[in-house]
């Protein structure tokens, strides 16, 4: 899982999710597939609710599979170009 920046809005961290040509989109139930979400960490978290904002943005959780590690190299690369773009040209609507 990684914490992205808010900079980012909604809207491009969707993007990149959908941009993903390796990784479905879901939970992982411990299959041998790669999967990405969007993801929000106060529902698993059992102490104290995280606090988006303050530089904070939206989790990703990715499981790994069994595909070719450079391939998913390149595919995250991509998604992460797609990111950006779409960072660039849409108003910022954050998570939470």
């Amino acid at each position: 899982s990684f914490q992205l920046s808010d900079r980012f809005p909604a809207s491009a961290v969707e993007a990149f999710v959908d941009s993903l040509r390796l990784f479905a989109i879901g939970f992982s139930w411990g299959g041998f597939e790669s999967l990405a979400m969007i993801y929000d960490i106060n529902l698993v978290r059992s102490v104290a609710p995280w606090k988006y904002g303050g530089g904070y943005g939206a989790t990703v959780r990715l499981q790994i599979g069994l595909e070719d590690t450079s391939d998913l190299i390149r595919d995250l690369e991509r998604g992460l170009e797609v990111l950006g773009a779409e960072a660039e040209k849409t108003p910022k609507r954050t998570f939470r």
